[in-house]
């Protein structure tokens, strides 16, 4: 079978002809992207599809507590957040805590509490996220990082600069940590070409 050359066109067509199928409207998920557009927030939110995954994804572990880290602009963005998780009918069931993840994260308990962790901040401290993370998350828990890949400029050794360095230093630090399965799916869609990587906090075994 020949496969022919294709472009960020195609592939979000595709993702918006899937979607179509598979991913019905969903009024507060599209206030929430016209409030964040109409303050003028950068679109580096996940895309439709992704998001679907990961709601898939934390239904079929039953996932009943989840931590999300990074919130964008911080400071910034947390009225705009906080309205649309209260549009959403969210309020009793979302806490957003506003600050330095990294010092926000340490103050939280370690009583392994979370079914699923997602990190999308900022990517030169992934590793510092993913410790803390790994801290929460309890043991056969999952842990989701975004934006692996970038558009495989992790992988040429030619390419360097914070975000890059910063996935490479959470790849070595992974691959040296016996307590964490893990592997990296690359993503093509309307967000282009990326990917994400899917590890679990491995259960003890007797």
């Amino acid at each position: 079978m020949a496969f022919t050359s294709t472009s960020q066109t195609d592939w979000t067509r595709s993702d918006i002809y899937h979607n179509s199928f598979l991913i019905p409207p969903n009024n507060a998920l599209t206030a929430a992207l016209k409030l964040s557009e109409k303050h003028g927030l950068p679109p580096y939110a996940v895309s439709e599809a992704q998001g679907k995954f990961l709601n898939l994804l934390a239904q079929s572990i039953q996932a009943r507590r989840m931590l999300e880290i990074g919130t964008l602009g911080g400071y910034a963005i947390y009225t705009i957040a906080q309205i649309n998780i209260d549009n959403a009918g969210l309020t009793d069931k979302v806490k957003i805590i506003v600050g330095p993840a990294i010092t926000t994260l340490s103050n939280i308990k370690s009583n392994a509490s979370f079914d699923l962790a997602f990190i999308d901040a900022d990517k030169q401290s992934n590793v510092e996220y993913f410790i803390q993370a790994k801290r929460l998350v309890r043991k056969g828990g999952v842990i989701i990082v975004d934006n692996v890949v970038r558009n495989g400029r992790v992988a040429d050794p030619d390419q360097s600069d914070s975000n890059i360095d910063g996935v490479r230093k959470l790849l070595e630090y992974i691959g040296d940590d016996p307590t964490i399965e893990a592997t990296t799916l690359g993503t093509v869609g309307e967000k282009g070409y990326d990917g994400f990587l899917y590890a679990i906090n491995k259960p003890n075994i007797s």
